[in-house]
């Protein structure tokens, strides 16, 4: 069952007053996330290097549909109305705030964007189409709107747009994973305490090596990618995703107060240094994990194949020495939906196909069995059963 259907599962997931519900939930979850954003503003006290909110507005869109934009416009109404130079800029910073993940999500939807981020298509999908592309929107209305207002000096459009472009993206590539992949998350059984202990020194030797990274006047950001790439290969995107909050955040922090290897810069240049190595560490982190996670279902599935071709091959050559040739009935096949995606594969119809062709010359009773070949009875040419 998946996290939506839950969700429509629980008392308050359907119906007029779920629908309200959740707009609200939505809403308090943008306005909390966009609190939190603005204690490291850049630009104007209210364009920052990473906007949680557009994260979380493309994770509840994917989630639950277009129903809970309304939810998003009235957070992101609440939160530019006190620092807005202007009302009607308020209205039309909120309109692309609300506008830019819609679009977002739309892209995504039309690429057949899939939550569980497990293919690479959809990793690809994320970065550059609800990013990349969707920010695009916010970044354009919101820079334009306090140019208009005289809120950013003459010239500064460009260095505005770039903060928050930026800001939206990295909202969505940091944000939206972490998200996304928190409703697939089990107890594991059977896991070894030094699979535990690797998972928390990995995350631990992330933050340690990302803050000496920061604060080293020497640039020593690439020490961070080893952690990032050992999140991807062992854990996949469910400790990938906590790292790549944890080295954005410390890079963020270093950046907004022009140490490490921000200082002596200006702010095109922390934003470009800031926002391309975020960048590059999201992606890595996301399409290496997608990567291993697409290998290890196609392995799964290969597996699957393996023992559904063998338990075919075992009937048959059963059947050939019994003398009596039986069809193995649907139920009989292990599992009726074996892959993750629902689907049972060619293989089953082949397997069935193999008993349910027709009969022809074959061997006598001693000769040895063929895979689909014909099981007789006596050696006559007559099957026993079809």
């Amino acid at each position: 069952m998946t996290f939506q259907e839950r969700l429509r599962g629980h008392p308050t997931g359907g119906g007029a007053v779920g629908a309200v519900v959740m707009v609200l939930a939505v809403a308090g979850a943008y306005y909390g996330a966009a609190r939190l954003g603005l204690l490291q503003e850049l630009v104007r006290g209210q364009v920052t290097p990473l906007w949680p909110p557009t994260g979380i507005a493309v994770a509840c869109l994917l989630w639950f549909g277009l129903r809970v934009w309304p939810g998003i416009a009235l957070a992101a109404f609440l939160v530019n109305l006190p620092i807005g130079p202007s009302f009607p800029a308020v209205v039309a910073i909120t309109a692309g705030n609300t506008l830019a993940p819609v679009v977002g999500f739309v892209l995504l939807r039309q690429a057949g964007f899939r939550t569980e981020l497990d293919r690479i298509r959809d990793a690809l999908a994320l970065v550059f189409l609800g990013a990349l592309a969707g920010m695009f929107v916010s970044a354009t209305v919101g820079a334009g709107a306090l140019t208009l207002s005289d809120a950013v000096p003459d010239g500064g459009f460009w260095a505005a747009w770039s903060v928050w472009w930026t800001g939206d993206a990295m909202g969505v590539l940091v944000i939206t994973p972490l998200l996304l992949v928190l409703p697939t998350l089990r107890r594991p059984s059977g896991v070894s305490p030094y699979r535990w202990a690797e998972a928390a020194l990995l995350l631990a030797g992330t933050a340690v090596v990302t803050l000496i990274a920061t604060t080293s006047t020497v640039n020593l950001l690439f020490l961070v990618f080893p952690f990032l790439l050992w999140a991807a290969l062992r854990f996949q995107l469910i400790c990938a995703a906590p790292c790549v909050l944890i080295v954005s955040l410390l890079a963020i922090r270093a950046a907004a107060n022009s140490s490490g290897p921000f200082q002596d810069h200006d702010l095109f240049d922390q934003m470009f240094t800031l926002q391309a190595f975020n960048g590059v560490a999201s992606m890595t982190a996301l399409l290496l994990s997608a990567i291993v996670t697409e290998r290890n279902r196609t392995h799964e599935q290969v597996s699957y194949v393996c023992g559904l071709l063998a338990t075919a091959v075992a009937r048959l050559t059963h059947d050939e020495g019994s003398g009596v040739r039986l069809r193995p009935p649907e139920h009989d096949l292990p599992g009726t939906a074996p892959f993750p995606d629902g689907s049972a594969g060619p293989l089953r119809a082949t397997v069935s196909g193999l008993a349910a062709e027709d009969p022809g010359p074959g061997p006598g009773p001693g000769a040895a069995p063929e895979l689909g070949g014909r099981a007789r009875a006596d050696g006559s040419g007559t099957d026993a059963s079809h």
